[in-house]
């Protein structure tokens, strides 16, 4: 149904018209949540999906807190496996393993994960459309009846019409072209899905890998799912052949090279400039559409859980506004809200990023050697703080980050950071961990 803020006549005209008050494009993580959020608001939503549902995703597919937190009420995670154990590597060598009483994390298979987000939009009452691919958006022009309304154009020339649009088509994105999304760090991500014996499975079982890899910035990670071991690596684009070798050298010594992958695939993922415009006209981009993610890990889920919610609610708020100043005031709210919080974790997590490049050994020994290293770590991916709130309220973090990445930019970002987000809580340090070797 239509806003209790819209008049009779707008009613009536966009039943004749078909005009829907917010058209998502794209039905990951992101598209689902943003289609959710509007469709719990009252509103007429259609979810767009060029794919047919489900459809494989190249993703670790880790459930760190801020991505549990951010699911609709009453979602069910269809978890793999549950994290209690973490076993870092520096390209191979001094191995050492972490443990947590509490579980970290879980992992779940993109597919059954992205199809329950779409279900949940669909109950609050969001219209799915699959096998729809968007060819473009237009905000002016013979197919745009007025200012109030976007044209959503979709390949074979179909015209959909909207009060708001929301871009969560992905890395790649063509409501992000539109939009006018800058980025400044591509990386590549090559992945393979292990079907093991069960005795192979069960010594992964609730144990994950991560690996320092041998170019800059890079890792890779096993992430056990049952039956099936995601192993994955990423670096920067521009390196593909050194990564291709990279994940081929880490299947070897991992003693998988003798199972044949079920799939293998790859990914870039692109990760948004600090002056990336968020919203065009009534256009709003979210999630890898609009280049959130978390430069150092590349971690996506929980931005796009996120940002997507956000980009619901302001859509709501766009499909309502009446004029251009309306719009154009809602659309910054909407990019204050994202920067404010999810900016904050980037901009600190570009810093770190930058810092592991240089001394990717000194992070792997505060990981495996220094509790408090081990601490943050599991806190941050249990989602009881964040870096962005680390830095803030402990000033030993912020001065170990400028000691590992000691440049001017660091330092900016980092008390930015502790000026912006406000003070974590304190947690329960009463969790004992063991370290094996």
């Amino acid at each position: 149904m239509s806003g209790e803020n819209s008049s009779a006549d707008d009613v009536q005209a966009d039943d004749v018209q078909r005009v829907w008050d917010v058209v998502v494009v794209g039905a990951g993580p992101a598209g689902a949540s943003a289609a959710y959020a509007a469709a719990v608001a009252g509103r007429r939503v259609l979810l767009l999906e060029k794919a047919e549902l489900p459809r494989y995703k190249t993703c670790g597919g880790g459930i760190i807190g801020p991505s549990r937190d951010a699911l609709p009420p009453g979602f069910e995670l269809p978890l793999k496996d549950r994290v209690h154990a973490v076993t870092f590597s520096n390209n191979g060598r001094f191995t050492r393993t972490r443990r947590s009483k509490q579980m970290m994390f879980g992992l779940i298979n993109r597919p059954e994960f992205d199809q329950q987000l779409v279900e949940h939009a669909q109950k609050a009452g969001a219209e799915l459309r699959t096998g729809a691919a968007v060819q473009r958006v237009e905000q002016h022009g013979s197919a745009v009846p007025d200012r109030r309304t976007v044209a959503v154009v979709l390949q074979g020339g179909e015209t959909l019409l909207a009060r708001a649009v929301v871009g969560a088509d992905g890395s790649a994105s063509r409501i992000g072209a539109h939009v006018g999304v800058k980025v400044d760090q591509v990386d590549l991500g090559l992945e393979a899905e292990i079907p093991v014996p069960e005795t192979v499975a069960e010594d992964w079982r609730g144990r994950v890998l991560i690996d320092w890899g041998p170019m800059p910035g890079s890792y890779g990670w096993v992430f056990p799912k049952g039956d099936t071991l995601t192993v994955g690596v990423i670096s920067a684009r521009g390196e593909g052949a050194a990564t291709k070798r990279y994940l081929e050298d880490f299947v070897a010594r991992l003693g998988l090279a003798g199972f044949e992958p079920s799939i293998s695939s790859g990914h870039l993922t692109r990760c948004r400039a600090d002056d990336s415009p968020l919203s065009r006209g009534r256009v709003l981009v979210c999630g890898d559409a609009a280049g959130l993610l978390e430069p150092w890990t590349r971690e996506g889920i929980s931005f796009a859980l996120r940002s997507g919610r956000l980009a619901g609610e302001w859509a709501v708020r766009i499909a309502e506004a009446h004029d251009a100043v309306d719009t154009r005031r809602q659309a910054l709210n909407y990019a204050f809200a994202v920067k404010a919080g999810l900016g904050v974790e980037m901009s600190v997590g570009k810093s770190m990023l930058a810092a592991f490049e240089r001394r990717p050994g000194l992070f792997h020994a505060a990981l495996t050697g220094f509790r408090p290293a081990w601490r943050a770590f599991k806190e941050i991916t249990q989602g009881r703080t964040s870096l962005g709130e680390l830095i803030r309220s402990h000033p030993l973090a912020q001065r170990a980050l400028t000691a590992f990445d000691p440049g001017p930019a660091a330092k900016a970002k980092a008390e930015a950071a502790a000026k912006e987000q406000p003070a974590g809580e304190d947690t329960d340090a009463s969790d004992e961990d063991a370290v094996t070797s």
